[in-house]
């Protein structure tokens, strides 16, 4: 990578932690702020560049989550504030159901030309994932006249009233929040580590989901199937090879539009534009968000254009959806993927972690699994001699290295999976330093 960094690469605690300024700040918000809106660090930033984030007190903490997953290319990458900034004089909205603009076109034609398969494919916009999701499943059922939609086990697909439905995990995300909506089933997931049958292969896995829609649901109901190719809040589970190419082997057979939630796998974070390339899937509708725009407000699905077609005009949209602004950003943050090759720099760092993970997860017993592709990589905790999983422990080793000014994220159906998630363009340097917390957290609490 040809980078030049505007904040120092480093990480700085200075005196106490949290700092006055933003202990001052966290009571404001404790009047202001609802409290159901939690933050999982206790400071407030005020810069952030490359893999570091500054906070009101000066302390520079280094970013291992990016947003959760948002600020694929850096929170203040040059080109993408450049191309904000551009459009921001020229005009900030117009609303593209009113007056449509230049740049949603070409970022859907962009789309369609890095998305796998060579169909026809046509785009539309909105601003969040949960959006994403919530249109991917009406133009699902819209296409094919059909109202069942098929989740899976440790899936995470939004906080809105559908999207809660097809989100597995109750407790931040659903309890309390229903009646959610109907007609949507849940089956078995491929999570190699937690198989009762060790030696299931994905394609076994696969058949076991499918014979269960075809005796609970019937495969002639199935608007669609939605799946994470690596589950995300659900502990980034990466599904036994086979799994994957086999449901949407069958989707096809069944007329069942087949989804892939790539909201957050998306945009190099595997080492591929999408998680869905690894084992060559074509999906019939992709959902997109988070990295897509540097950090700009920005969702959308990418599908074969006659499904995208089914729906009549009006049908889809949303005053803010591909708001102009948003779409510069992306437009210039993919650019600058595919100039820094960031997709090659997903799989350095995937090469550092597992180079400094396996010989770790040797000598810790309580460091059951270690997985991921690219900077989309995750360490699973348990109870030493089994597989029973440690959230205490996985708090605790989150909280020490935050101590430290290591920002990293927790994750996972049992709360026991730290996941890291950098932004692209951190240097390698920074990237050793945060891994030596990490390690040294794991080995003071484990």
């Amino acid at each position: 990578m040809d980078i030049q960094y505007r904040l120092e690469q480093k990480r700085r605690i200075d005196g106490a932690f949290p700092g006055p300024k933003s202990a001052a700040l966290a009571e404001r918000r404790s009047s202001a702020v609802a409290a159901g809106v939690a933050s999982s660090v206790p400071v407030y930033a005020v810069d952030a560049d490359g893999g570091v984030i500054v906070d009101v007190d000066g302390n520079s903490l280094v970013d291992l989550g990016s947003g959760i997953a948002v600020t694929t290319v850096g929170a203040s990458n040059p080109k993408v504030a450049a191309a904000v900034a551009e459009q921001a004089a020229r005009f900030t909205h117009t609303c593209f159901m009113v007056t449509p603009y230049e740049g949603y076109v070409e970022l859907a034609e962009k789309l369609a030309e890095l998305t796998p398969g060579n169909h026809a494919k046509k785009a539309v916009f909105f601003n969040s994932g949960s959006e994403a999701v919530e249109n991917a499943i009406k133009v699902a059922r819209i296409a094919t006249g059909r109202q069942a939609v098929v989740a899976f086990d440790h899936a995470y697909h939004g906080r809105t009233n559908l999207t809660m439905g097809l989100t597995a995990k109750a407790a931040p995300y659903k309890r309390g929040f229903g009646p959610l909506a109907p007609e949507i089933y849940r089956m078995p997931m491929s999570y190699p580590f937690r198989e009762e049958n060790p030696s299931i292969s994905g394609k076994e896995a696969a058949e076991r989901a499918i014979l269960a829609m075809e005796k609970q649901i019937g495969g002639d109901q199935i608007a669609a199937i939605i799946i994470e190719p690596i589950q995300g809040e659900g502990g980034f589970i990466v599904p036994a090879e086979g799994f994957l190419p086999r449901l949407a082997e069958w989707a096809k057979e069944q007329g069942i539009v087949f989804v892939a939630d790539e909201v957050q796998a998306g945009f190099c974070r595997t080492g591929a534009w999408f998680a869905s390339d690894h084992e060559g899937v074509v999906p019939d509708i992709l959902t997109l968000a988070k990295g897509i725009a540097g950090g700009m407000p920005l969702s959308g699905i990418v599908g074969r254009a006659d499904l995208l077609d089914s729906v009549h005009p009006g049908g889809l949209g949303g005053t803010y959806g591909g708001n102009p602004v948003a779409v510069a950003g992306a437009l210039a943050a993919i650019e600058y993927m595919e100039e820094q090759d960031l997709n090659g720099r997903a799989r350095e760092i995937e090469s550092a972690f597992y180079a400094w993970a396996r010989p770790l997860q040797e000598q810790v017993p309580a460091l059951g699994e270690v997985r991921g592709r690219g900077a989309m990589l995750a360490l699973e905790f348990v109870k030493p001699g089994g597989k029973e999983p440690d959230a205490d422990l996985t708090k605790k080793i989150a909280a020490d290295c935050l101590a430290q000014g290591v920002v990293i994220l927790t994750c996972g159906t049992y709360g026991n999976v730290i996941r890291l998630l950098p932004p692209l363009v951190i240097g390698d340097e920074l990237l050793a330093d945060s891994l030596a917390v990490l390690e040294a957290a794991i080995r003071a609490n484990a």
